[in-house]
């Protein structure tokens, strides 16, 4: 196994660094999907940048004390996506990146779909689209009951799920709950299962649908750091509202490039050749 950089977590790291760990979190991604012959790439490679920001300038967390009843949520509701997950834990400390070998393996400890329990960090499971923003305003509706002000709960969002009706039935109630302990982020790279969002469901105007239901809402370039930093670093927007960020991204952003804003990057997993050539480019 090669060896990879590990990044404990500091008070600021570099525009530089966080940069070259984004580049590092995509080998990985793509390492993994490559070994694997796996699905599911392009989403995991658009929400890069949203989970470098939450984990490395944002998250009161810690890989020492990952039950600590003080810690920052995050729901990742895109389960599928769990590759960009797994990178982001392993290269904070979470577990070994030696389990990069066992993902979609059998007897390995990194499942398909991010599952709790399989390693330290995941604090839900996941997969089932829908499910996971009803699941993070529980978390904030709990922690505001217990009168714990001090953690937030994060939840991160495909735009495809936001079809569903679960989905706003969890935006209704944080917003009638005023629950601005709460942040979605919605990785808004356009593409679903099947086709463009906007040809499937469309779901724009987005953010107006959201200051709609009590929140409020702001639009970010999901792949550029100093964005994503700055948004997910100033929440709540407003007091009393949960607050929402539709990061603007690319499906399969820094893949091969015929799969880049395609939605055969949801099927298609590099070749050997593929990968060496990206490996390179990175």
């Amino acid at each position: 196994m090669r060896s990879y950089a590990v990044y404990p977590l500091m008070r600021t790291y570099s525009q530089k660094t966080l940069v070259t760990l984004c580049r590092n979190v995509r080998k990985d991604i793509l390492r993994m999907c490559t070994t694997a012959k796996s699905s599911h790439l392009g989403g995991s490679l658009s929400c890069v940048e949203i989970l470098v920001s939450l984990y490395f300038s944002v998250m009161n967390v810690s890989p020492k004390r990952p039950l600590d009843p003080n810690r920052d949520r995050l729901v990742f509701s895109k389960g599928h996506d769990a590759k960009a997950l797994y990178a982001v834990l392993a290269r904070r400390g979470y577990f070994p990146v030696s389990y990069y070998r066992g993902y979609e393996q059998d007897n390995g400890k990194l499942p398909g779909h991010s599952t709790r329990g399989s390693v330290p960090g995941i604090e839900i499971s996941a997969g089932s689209l829908g499910h996971g923003l009803s699941q993070a305003a529980g978390m904030a509706y709990g922690l505001k009951i217990k009168d714990q002000k001090k953690p937030r709960v994060f939840a991160v969002l495909s735009d495809g799920e936001c079809d569903e009706g679960s989905t706003w039935e969890a935006i209704l109630f944080a917003g009638h709950h005023k629950l601005d302990n709460l942040t979605a982020i919605i990785d808004y790279n356009k593409l679903q299962g099947l086709g463009f969002t906007k040809d499937i469901l469309n779901l724009d105007p987005l953010k107006d649908k959201f200051l709609s239901f009590g929140w409020s809402a702001t639009e970010i370039d999901g792949h550029s750091m100093p964005s994503c930093i700055s948004a997910l670093g100033s929440v709540p927007i407003t007091r009393g509202k949960p607050t929402a960020l539709i990061a603007h991204t690319i499906k399969g952003k820094g893949g091969p490039g015929y799969l880049v804003g395609n939605v055969a990057s949801q099927y298609k997993s590099p070749t050997q050749k593929e990968y060496q050539e990206l490996l390179s480019n990175l």
